[in-house]
């Protein structure tokens, strides 16, 4: 099963190396990447691409910490609507919760859990596919983000009690880490984890604003329901970028394919091999998010139109009332 990732990770990690003063062409040519398709937010890459990079930029750098030290760099936007569904959280409790939530709008393996014990809350990242695990400078740079993020948005400097890595240090001296987490890591363990002190999940974020978090979450809900699981097939591929890029935009086969690399007709035949098409996969998601949004009552029904790429109300009002027999207001009101 291929492990992918968002293309605006790869694109953070050149920013990251270009901060550090390393040439982000020649790291992104040397991987074998282009740059260009981090504009879109529907691109993925593979995973071991992505490591690639990490360690091409940790080269350039000249930094065998990379990951570790480039957690302190990032800044919010990073991560698109995941970073903003975690940094508008009321508390950093719920922050944590978003991120479990949401973080398979970046990665297509990578998962975090959180085991509340006691005193000490225990936050886990790992992939869930068996024998397969982030790579080194992935995984240091995670956590410290977690780390960093999380004291961002509480407005204090917040530590951990304890912190595990799956891989072997560069180095027996593991001051860096310390440096970084305020103590010093377990290594090879299973599984990377942070654990952080109950009262610390407490804490609210001063700068959260409850009315922007009410559009994050409504945007990230519809991305991650719409969003389907791992898969190589082209219908799910396709639904991934209407997903992006619906709202207010005319899609259109012709889009579609080139965002896949493919010819209109090649889309066309691989489509029709699963007994679906453009036309039908466009329908079927405007009609579940069409339900998704008309449930929400603070949405207007000419939001909701715009959200679905309708350019008129009225059209929109014609394709509800035949997948549904009812208007968008009769639903609403019954």
């Amino acid at each position: 099963m291929p492990i992918l990732v968002s293309a605006r990770i790869a694109r953070t990690i050149l920013q990251l190396a270009a901060a550090r003063g390393a040439d982000a062409g020649a790291i992104a040519l040397a991987a074998g990447f282009d740059p260009a398709i981090a504009d879109d937010p529907d691109a993925t890459i593979d995973v071991a691409l992505e490591n690639a990079l990490w360690d091409g930029a940790a080269a350039a750098a000249g930094d065998p910490y990379f990951g570790l030290h480039g957690a302190a760099l990032v800044r919010p936007g990073a991560f698109d609507v995941l970073d903003y569904a975690v940094r508008t959280a009321p508390t950093v409790r719920a922050a944590l919760d978003r991120l479990v939530r949401y973080n398979r709008l970046v990665h297509s393996a990578a998962e975090f859990t959180v085991q509340e014990a006691g005193a000490r809350v225990r936050i886990e990242h790992a992939f869930a596919v068996p024998g397969r695990q982030p790579g080194r400078q992935a995984s240091e740079f995670t956590l410290a983000t977690l780390v960093a993020i999380t004291g961002q948005i509480a407005g204090v400097d917040i530590r951990p009690l304890a912190v595990e890595l799956p891989h072997a240090p560069p180095a027996d001296d593991l001051t860096a880490y310390e440096a970084v987490f305020g103590v010093p890591p377990r290594m090879r363990r299973p599984v990377g984890a942070v654990e952080l002190a109950r009262s610390d999940l407490d804490r609210p974020c001063p700068a959260a604003d409850p009315h922007l978090s009410e559009v994050i979450l409504r945007q990230a809900n519809a991305l991650l329901a719409a969003r389907p699981g791992p898969s190589t097939t082209y219908g799910d591929r396709v639904r991934r970028y209407l997903v992006d890029h619906l709202g207010g935009n005319a899609v259109s086969l012709a889009s579609a394919a080139e965002s896949l690399k493919l010819s209109e007709r090649s889309l066309q035949r691989r489509l029709a091999a699963e007994d679906t098409s453009f036309d039908a996969l466009v329908d079927e998601l405007r009609r579940e998010l069409a339900l998704r949004y008309l449930a929400d009552r603070s949405m207007a029904i000419g939001e909701v139109a715009y959200l679905l790429g309708y350019s008129e109300p009225s059209a929109f009002h014609r394709a509800f009332k035949r997948w549904t027999g009812s208007t968008p207001a009769e639903i609403r009101a019954g």
